[in-house]
């Protein structure tokens, strides 16, 4: 391994401007644009036979930003690679030559878009007058208080309220509800984010963590979309700040007791690698570090337990995770092991009375079993629920007196519960568990906080077709209470959609799933309707089949939405995602391409009707398979791509590279060097056609530097063979997760569904007042 490390000699050659356009100017001499996407390009043509180009002959497009080329050379086993674009990378994000060419690439962007912009602000009006924009949330109670969001009318942002509990010493009930009016106690507004973020354009919260007395909050914010976050302490009923900031740190916090808190910082490449106690009122270099991971493959978290009596501290890689607990009442006593640190074995804890109970994951045991161990021998363990090949236990969630088990079985979300003997009384194997029943076809089921002392389950179920919907479900009675649906606004019917699943055949045999929705009398499944087809695959993350409002804007417009539930996710179990990372990467992207033809094939849309979109590393499954086949496709929609694999693998002082290589593995290893080398997409961007593409970053992202979208679209303008349009839009002031404002958020989704109508040839013109 030394050998290739020392084999690995990147040259630098400098680092030379881009070539700029003066697009003020272009945009004063094209104040309108056609609707359709094709450009002429300066070096190749195209039939004049086609719609699009005939559009853009009779109105001339501007020629797009031209990246210099700056050669860099790096080799390694023997193997050249040349980066023209490396300059691209800044990671102090500000160099003036690069900022230029960023703003450049969005006034392009726009300058192109404008010609459409009347149907993006038509679908932002469909999608934002969907939303209820005064509500709250389900109030959650907790000791003395209920705890809500609400949101305000014309606000970006949420506040975080509270109201006291009228009549506490009654039990919790599935038909509670929290009072409101006149003779209702009052709400106390305890933080309002529209306030903090006006000095801001980027404004995020992390973690909010009410004191267990309730008079105190902490709260963790992120001001830049860096996901380097500033922690603060202020008394709730007054918000008069307590202490000073604790600053540079992760959104991992919890409460040890009222006067200490539990948090992580980072090391230079923001993997979060020390775990501190913070005593209030003191400063934070006076701060005891609990536990330093130095093992760069190793990540620090924690969370504290439903009963709230300890805080468990794990340390994880992408196969192992081992766990230590503090006492909460004995802070002093420091960390203590829970599970042992050993290769291939992944824990997670919960507490409840006098024993721990884990979930395990193993080589043996792949889809997870469930333990007990009491808290003072925690070697002596009883299998509470056995490893099964079929289902997989995904998470689980402790009460006073059950056990609530999430799992997935034939790729769909389960939640089942057992009751549990009294505390004291001896744990043995759960038996008899019952599983709640749930309608749709497809769906999706996410667990929410409930009260650990009660046997009422609150979760949150949606669908394609079906808006979020929050329930609480008695575990003792079987009652199930529907506690809120996500109002939408607009005569908004979900009996007019279908949703469907469907089962792809993989090169290998293997079955896809594939999750589809689509408005029935719109329809005609004869080939013509339109398709976006959405995939991701990677870290064993589910992509549920969950309720979006914006995505009616396409439904409504005769579109059909579908999902691949691809190799490399986790919604068949753990062996799914096995069979998708690193030397099996390649299943993800073939298990899209034939999920694709698959629905072609059953004359669900056609080549010409098809998009795609993925985001982070759907963004790399999206610029792998348009290398592979882009003549299956009409237009593609790359989120924040990871693209630039090989050269981010080969750099351990990117954040996330070093936990990175057991997802991916390591290109310091010749066998994975290649293997990488022949999908990732900026190394393999070939002189052929592509479909119009759109592609988007965040300056600020630590997971994806925006340098990686931005490589790729200058090496695809250089070297691609076709006249459609790419784009390219960098958010100069967010981060992964783009904007922050929810209003900006739906902006977004505008713009993506008016470049999909577009590249379709299905945008309206002006004036014409059609759909």
């Amino acid at each position: 391994m030394e050998e290739a490390l020392r084999s690995l000699r990147p040259r630098h050659h400098g680092v030379g401007p881009a070539v700029y356009f003066p697009l003020a100017l272009l945009l004063s001499a094209h104040p309108f644009l056609p609707t359709t996407l094709s450009a002429p390009s300066s070096k190749r043509s195209v039939s004049s036979s086609s719609p699009a180009m005939a559009t853009a002959k009779a109105q001339p497009l501007p020629p797009p930003p031209v990246a210099n080329k700056v050669k860099h050379e790096m080799e390694m086993f023997g193997d050249v690679r040349i980066d023209n674009y490396y300059w691209l990378r800044d990671d102090s994000r500000s160099d003036p030559q690069v900022l230029s060419y960023l703003r450049d690439e969005n006034a392009y962007t726009d300058l192109l878009m404008s010609g459409t912009k009347h149907l993006e602000n038509q679908i932002y009006a469909e999608i934002r007058g969907r939303i209820k924009e005064d509500d709250i949330s389900v109030p959650l109670r907790k000791g003395p208080y209920y705890y809500y969001q609400r949101t305000l009318e014309g606000k970006e942002y949420v506040q975080y309220c509270r109201r006291l509990v009228p009549n506490v010493e009654v039990p919790p009930s599935v038909y509670e509800t929290m009072p409101t009016g006149p003779s209702a106690p009052p709400e106390h507004v305890i933080l309002d984010e529209n306030i903090k973020a006006q000095e801001h354009a980027y404004y995020s919260i992390g973690a909010f963590k009410i004191s267990p007395n309730s008079k105190l909050v902490a709260y963790a914010e992120d001001t830049k979309g860096d996901e380097i976050y500033t922690v603060y302490v202020i008394d709730a009923e007054t918000r008069a700040p307590v202490g000073k900031p604790i600053v540079g740190v992760t959104p991992y916090l919890e409460w040890v007791g009222d006067e200490a808190l539990l948090y992580i910082t980072m090391d230079e490449t923001l993997r979060p690698d020390k775990v501190w106690l913070h005593k209030l009122e003191t400063d934070q270099s006076s701060d005891s570090c609990l536990y330093h991971e130095k093992d760069n493959m190793f990540s620090v978290d924690l969370e504290a337990s439903e009963s709230k009596k300890f805080v468990f501290v794990g340390s994880e890689s992408k196969t192992t995770r081992f766990i230590f607990n503090l006492d909460v009442s004995k802070p002093e006593g420091g960390l203590m092991v829970l599970t042992p640190r050993l290769d291939g074995i992944d824990t997670s804890a919960s507490h409840r009375g006098n024993h721990f109970f884990i979930k395990r994951r193993s080589d043996e045991f792949f889809n997870s079993e469930v333990l007990a161990c009491p808290l003072n021998n925690i070697s002596e363990t009883t299998v509470l629920l056995p490893h099964r090949e079929s289902v997989k236990i995904q998470d689980i969630q402790l009460f006073s007196g059950h056990l609530v088990v999430y799992e997935r079985e034939n790729g769909l979300p389960k939640v089942t519960f057992y009751r549990l003997p009294a505390v004291g009384e001896p744990l043995g194997s759960l038996q008899g568990g019952r599983t709640v029943d749930f309608l749709d076809p497809i769906y999706s089921v996410d667990p929410s906080e409930s009260q650990f002392s009660s046997s009422i389950l609150r979760f949150s179920y949606s669908s394609l077709r079906t808006p979020d919907s929050v329930y609480d479900y008695d575990m003792n009675t079987g009652v199930s209470v529907l506690k809120k649906i996500q109002t939408v606004l607009g005569n908004f019917d979900a009996s007019k959609y279908i949703t469907e699943r469907k089962w792809a055949n993989a090169q290998d045999g293997t079955q896809i799933p594939i999750s589809i929705v689509y408005r029935k009398d719109l329809v005609k499944l004869d080939g013509s309707d339109p398709l976006l087809l959405y995939g991701y695959g990677s870290y064993e993350i589910c992509v549920e089949a969950h309720f979006q409002e914006s995505r009616l804007s396409l439904l409504d417009r005769g579109f059909i939405f579908a999902i691949a539930h691809i190799r490399g996710g986790g919604e068949m179990g753990r062996q799914w995602y096995e069979n998708g990372k690193l030397l099996k990467k390649k299943n993800t992207f073939t298990d899209f391409i034939v999920c694709a033809e698959y629905l072609i094939e059953i004359k669900y849309c056609s080549k010409e009707k098809l998009c795609i979109e993925g985001r982070s590393a759907g963004g790399l499954l999206i610029g792998a398979v348009l290398n592979m086949r882009p003549d299956l496709f009409r237009a593609a929609i790359a989120g924040v791509p990871f693209v630039d694999v090989l050269t981010t693998m080969l750099d351990p002082t990117i954040p996330l590279t070093t936990s990175e290589w057991e997802e991916w593995g390591d290109p310091r290893k010749e066998e994975f060097y290649f293997y990488m080398k022949s999908y990732s997409p900026v190394d393999n961007i070939k002189a052929q056609n592509y479909p119009n593409i759109l592609v988007t970053a965040g300056l600020n992202d630590p997971r994806v530097l925006y340098s990686e979208p931005a490589k790729l679209v200058a090496k695809l303008r250089d070297t691609k063979t076709d006249d459609n349009i790419l784009l390219f839009k960098c958010e100069m002031a967010a981060g992964h997760s783009s904007k922050s404002g929810r209003f900006e958020k739906l902006q977004e989704y505008a713009f993506t569904y008016t470049f999909i109508i577009k590249s379709l040839d299905m945008a309206p013109p002006l004036g014409s007042g059609q759909n």
